[in-house]
């Protein structure tokens, strides 16, 4: 791909020769490598280049056109503004998206390390090895099912025609491992573990191993439970799975287009309890595939969604942050419309609790490892769940693993009902949050 330099030139000679005077350019490119192995042999091995670039143009009735392209060179950055300055006729008349008033401010310094990659070579041999000292680990277990071991190479950029210009590179590297158990006259069992870091030689490879066999042999003695109301503890996982599942709470658009569970007034009103703060942090030093700006280049930063149960903060893009007297937070993506997600969750503990809290004096509490089946079980306008779960029963420390089970209630409900934040967080791809110990939760058993 061209510098950014480059394709800043090439956008602005194209732009002068069509009669162009506003336009903007996001884009980026994925250099990837990846492989995955089945009891010994290479099963899967892949390597791909991708590129994704987003062109805008506005016409003279302040129309927008947007059309997409992968070939920036001087003819591709042409077609593809010519294209959308054709497009723009057809623009919508309502709400019509603009610059952000921030894509020329300055961007958090942040440290970069890109980790080189390493030969497809020392994948195949790393994941093989892993693969055998999982099968290894105990008889029960028959296979590794779906593994996977990844190196990538990421590029951005924003540019527009009033002088923005941003660019930046990361690498990262992934690792995941999800077993399955024989055993005569016992149901197959599972469990996985995933590993995120800068670069294969960073990557947890042991913490990630051990942490897939001691969840799989923890899943071997497993047991019907009974349906009932318990105290229910979340894993950090478990619960940004339901974070992110109910995001329309604090998600600026889906708030504008009636689709989420709070309103523009909600602001500043209780939604969890306040032992419960959560942050999106896309700047959080464990977050290995960080973000400095967002699509439509405005800076990206921390922002408190919930601090001690209150809703304070929605995240913006460009458009619902005019639309809402409100600034843009960093959270927008560009395509045929402009959207708004999240980034990297920071969760962490609001007040203090006043009891005490650990599994290892706790009497029938059930420990929810990982949430299934969310694009089913999620009723996202509503507020409610039904969710399949892997899990245990814990009783002063003992654990027995659920055979199967489901758990379920109203997010709003869950939030307001939790008894206990940890303060010691686990890390995971999506953003960092300790165990959440919540009261009176549905569970539905086969006991």
């Amino acid at each position: 791909m061209p510098t950014i330099q480059d394709i800043a030139t090439y956008a602005e000679t194209s732009a002068k020769k069509l009669g162009i005077a506003k336009y903007d350019v996001y884009g980026s490119s994925v250099d990837e490598t990846s492989v995955q192995v089945d009891k010994g042999d290479p099963k899967q091995v892949k390597a791909s280049n991708r590129s994704s670039v987003i062109v805008r143009v506005w016409n003279g009735d302040g129309k927008v056109g947007v059309t997409s392209t992968s070939d920036v060179d001087p003819t591709g950055m042409t077609l593809a503004l010519e294209t959308a300055q054709e497009a723009s006729a057809f623009g919508v008349a309502e709400h019509i998206p603009d610059f952000s008033p921030e894509a020329t401010a300055p961007t958090a310094e942040v440290p970069v390390e890109q980790v080189p990659p390493v030969p497809v070579g020392d994948l195949v041999s790393t994941l093989v090895n892993l693969e055998k000292q999982l099968l290894d680990a105990h008889p029960a277990i028959a296979s590794v099912p779906y593994n996977g071991l990844a190196q990538r190479d990421i590029n951005r950029f924003y540019i527009n025609s009033a002088g923005a210009l941003r660019h930046e590179a990361r690498s990262y590297a992934s690792l995941y491992l999800y077993t399955k158990t024989e055993e005569e006259g016992r149901k197959p069992r599972s469990a996985g573990a995933i590993r995120v870091d800068r670069g294969l030689s960073r990557l947890d490879l042991q913490g990630c191993l051990q942490e897939a066999t001691e969840k799989t042999i923890s899943h071997l003695n497993y047991a019907k439970v009974k349906s009932g109301k318990y105290r229910v503890v979340f894993s950090g996982e478990a619960f940004l799975s339901l974070l992110g599942a109910f995001s329309n709470l604090y998600n600026a658009q889906s708030i504008l287009d009636k689709r989420s569970l709070s309103t523009p007034d909600s602001l500043g009103s209780t939604v969890a309890s306040p032992l419960l703060s959560v942050y999106d942090d896309a700047l959080h030093p464990e977050n290995v595939s960080a973000e400095t700006f967002d699509g439509e280049g405005t800076p990206t930063r921390r922002v408190a969604l919930i601090e001690q149960g209150i809703l304070t903060q929605f995240l913006h893009s460009a458009g619902t942050a005019k639309r809402m007297g409100a600034s843009p937070t960093g959270h927008a993506s560009i395509g045929a419309k402009v959207s708004v997600g999240p980034s990297f969750y920071h969760v962490l503990p609001g007040e203090a609790a006043n009891a005490d809290f650990s599994l290892d004096t706790a009497d029938q509490v059930i420990f929810i490892d990982e949430l299934q089946a969310l694009h089913a079980g999620v009723n996202a306008l509503q507020g409610s769940f039904s969710l399949p779960f892997d899990g245990w029963l814990v009783n002063q420390g003992e654990r027995v693993s659920i055979e199967s089970a489901t758990v379920a209630g109203d997010f709003r409900d869950l939030l307001k009902a939790i008894a206990h934040v940890e303060p010691e967080v686990e890390i995971t791809p999506g953003g960092l949050c300790p165990r959440i110990w919540v009261e009176n939760l549905s569970i539905t058993g086969d006991g």
